[in-house]
């Protein structure tokens, strides 16, 4: 049976986004491309909401014809077009991006769908508002959580209203030279 984990950059005071949704926050250097590297290396699905998947599907295609694109983000563009991309919207009608699925009802059977196949984990990567619904239904395994040495004061929140989240085990974490500081959690 596969996990379903979150992965997501948080701010100190625990923000997944400025108040705009930027991320301009992050303090992204090697040694953070090396842990999220990692995490990809662990996907057999990825999974977004509407607006996550839009961000991505903007930028990563584009990548390919970029001329200053790098070997890093070449092979990163190619391994998100293949991977298989799983959607969660109610307001999408399709998704056309190579490899991408779009599931708009009932999210909890579909998802226990998905963890009962075979493969790698299932990875939620940022989206927020999926990420909180999963949270509400109890749907999380794990958590491979970034947290960055900075306080915005206000932003997108990840974990409001997680009422029914009760406590982790911490599986380990790491301190990045940057300050970033890596968490990787399960449920209790």
């Amino acid at each position: 049976m596969r996990k379903l984990v979150l992965f997501a950059h948080l701010s100190l005071d625990g923000f997944a986004g400025d108040a705009k949704g930027g991320l301009g926050f992050l303090s992204y250097d090697h040694e953070l491309q090396q842990f999220a590297d990692e995490v990809v290396g662990t996907v057999g699905a990825a999974l977004y909401g509407k607006n996550t998947y839009h961000l991505m599907e903007a930028y990563w295609p584009g990548v390919f014809n970029d001329p200053n694109a790098d070997q890093h983000a070449l092979a990163h563009a190619r391994w998100v077009q293949d991977i298989p991309k799983i959607v969660f919207s109610t307001t999408l009608t399709a998704a056309h991006w190579q490899n991408t699925r779009l599931i708009s009802g009932d999210i909890a059977p579909e998802v226990r769908k998905l963890k009962e196949a075979e493969g790698k984990d299932l990875v939620v990567f940022g989206s927020p508002g999926l990420a909180k619904s999963l949270l509400a239904l109890g749907l999380i395994d794990e958590f491979k959580l970034t947290l960055h040495p900075v306080i915005l004061g206000g932003g997108i929140s990840l974990f409001e209203k997680a009422s029914q989240l009760n406590s982790l085990v911490l599986l380990k974490s790491q301190t990045l030279g940057s300050g970033v500081v890596t968490l990787h959690y399960t449920k209790r």
